[in-house]
C-alpha cells in the first residue's frame, strides 16, 4: 500500500505543526496513546516548550487532578513548596513519578523565574478528582467555594453554615469506599444527606454568579478562577458520586462521560482565560466518540474534545500521537497495513503528519486496517478517525526510559 505521504510530512515542530493549523488555535491539543512513556513526554515537553517561547502560549494544561494541580501551579508560579512533595501531591493517577513531568515542572519553574505575572506560564490540572478506584470526597471544592463566599457576601444570602455543610459531608472515608466502584449499593451518592449537598452546591454556585460575576483586578482574578473551578468540581464530583449509586445499565456510560465533562468544563475555562496547551490520552480529546470495552458490549461518550470542538470550533485543535513499536510493553513492528505500518515504512524518526491531506490520499485506495494492541495500556489510532485530527505526530520507536 502506498503510504501517499510525499506531500504530508514534516518536521515535529512548532513551527510546522502551526503551519498546519489555520492560525492559532486558542486551545491547542496534544494526545498521547500510552500513558507514562518518557519519549512520548520529552517530544510534548519540547513542542510545548516551543510553542510558549515563540506562540505566545500561556498555560499548560494535563490529565490530572484539577485541584491538586493547583501545588503545581504555585510551584512554578511563585517558588511555593517543595519540589519533591509538588511532584508527589499535585499530580493523580501516579503521574508525578513520570520523569518527563518533573521536567515539565523544572522547566516552567525556571521560564517563570523574574518573569511578571502576565509573562509568566502557568499550570493547570483538567481531570477532576478521580481515580480507577473511585472518586474523592467533594469536602474540599464545597468548603473552599463556601469559605470564598463567606469572605465576600452577606452571611443571610448563604445557602447554608459551614457547619452545614461539614455535617452533611460525614466523614470522607464514606465517599472514597473502594467497593463502591463496582457495588452501587456501597455509594453515598444518592443518600439524603448527598441529595441536599448536590442543591446546596447549585446555591453557592449560582451566588457566585449572581454575586461576583466578575473580577477587577489581576489577584481577585485569580481568586475568581479558582472558585470557580471549586464550584465546577464540586457539582461535578457531586453529579459522579450519584451515579456510582445508580443500579440500571447505563452506569458505566454515565460515569465515563461524566469524566469527560468535567475535563471539557475545565478546558473551557482555561481557554476563556488565554492561549492553553493541553496534554492527555488521544481518547480524551478526538473529536470521534469514545469507545472502551469492559468484558461486555462497548461502552460509548461523548469524550471532552468533542466537547470542546462543539464549543470552539476552529479555536480548538487537536493533534493525535501515534507510534510504532513499545517494545518493552510487548508491541511489536506494526503490521504494514495499518497507519502505524504506513508510517514505520518512513525513514525519519518521529515526523508530523498533515492528516486530512494524508486522510484524502488514502481515500483513493482501500482502508488501513485497524491495529491490534497486544497491551492493554496502548491505544492504536482508529484508522476512520484520521480525517478528524489537525495533525498526526509518529514517533518510530518508543524506548524504555
Amino acid at each position: 500500500m502506498d503510504t501517499g505521504t510525499q506531500h504530508t510530512t514534516h518536521p515535529a515542530e512548532a513551527r510546522a505543526l502551526l503551519r498546519l493549523l489555520e492560525g492559532r488555535p486558542r486551545l491547542l491539543a496534544l494526545g498521547e496513546p500510552a500513558h507514562g512513556e518518557d519519549t512520548l513526554l520529552d517530544l510534548r515537553n519540547a513542542l510545548f516548550r516551543q510553542l510558549v517561547e515563540e506562540e505566545g502560549y500561556r498555560t499548560i494544561a494535563v490529565e490530572s487532578d484539577c485541584l491538586a494541580g493547583l501545588a503545581v501551579d504555585a510551584y512554578v508560579t511563585s517558588g511555593t513548596g517543595d519540589l519533591d512533595a509538588v511532584m508527589e501531591h499535585g499530580f493523580s493517577h501516579g503521574w508525578g513519578a513520570f520523569a518527563g513531568n518533573r521536567a515539565l515542572v523544572r522547566w516552567m519553574r525556571a521560564h517563570n523565574e523574574d518573569r511578571p505575572a502576565a509573562e509568566q506560564v502557568r499550570f493547570a490540572g483538567v481531570d477532576g478528582p478521580l481515580e480507577i478506584s473511585g472518586a474523592a470526597s467533594p469536602r474540599q471544592a464545597l468548603t473552599a467555594l463556601h469559605d470564598h463566599l463567606s469572605a465576600r457576601v452577606e452571611p443571610e444570602l448563604l445557602p447554608c453554615t459551614a457547619r452545614t455543610l461539614h455535617d452533611l459531608l460525614g466523614a470522607d472515608e464514606l465517599w472514597t469506599e473502594p467497593a463502591a466502584m463496582r457495588n452501587p449499593d456501597r455509594s453515598v451518592g444518592r443518600s439524603a444527606e448527598a441529595q441536599r449537598l448536590r442543591l446546596l452546591a447549585d446555591d453557592l454556585v449560582a451566588l457566585l454568579d449572581a454575586r461576583l460575576p466578575r473580577p477587577d483586578t489581576a489577584t481577585s482574578r485569580k481568586d475568581w478562577e479558582r472558585a470557580r473551578l471549586y464550584g465546577r468540581t464540586a457539582v461535578g464530583l457531586l453529579r459522579y458520586h450519584s451515579w456510582m449509586a445508580d443500579t440500571s445499565n447505563g452506569r458505566m456510560t454515565r460515569l465515563l462521560g461524566l469524566r469527560d465533562q468535567i475535563m471539557a468544563d475545565n478546558l473551557l475555562a482555561l481557554a476563556r482565560r488565554g492561549p492553553t496547551l493541553v496534554s492527555a490520552h488521544n481518547g480524551h480529546l478526538q473529536r470521534a466518540k469514545s469507545a472502551m470495552s469492559m468484558g461486555g458490549p462497548a461502552l460509548e461518550w461523548w469524550g471532552a474534545g468533542a466537547l470542546v470542538s462543539a464549543r470552539l470550533g476552529g479555536a480548538y485543535a487537536f493533534v493525535a500521537t501515534a507510534l510504532g513499536t513499545l517494545r518493552h510493553q510487548g508491541v511489536d513492528v506494526p503490521p504494514p497495513d495499518t497507519v502505524e505500518g504506513l508510517l514505520y515504512a518512513l525513514p525519519e524518526d518521529r515526523c508530523l503528519i498533515d492528516a486530512p491531506k494524508w486522510a484524502t490520499s488514502l481515500a483513493a485506495g482501500p482502508r488501513p486496517a485497524a491495529r491490534v494492541s497486544p497491551w492493554f495500556g496502548y491505544s492504536p489510532l482508529d484508522p476512520a478517525h484520521l480525517a478528524d485530527l489537525d495533525g498526526l505526530v509518529f514517533v518510530k520507536d518508543v524506548e524504555r526510559a
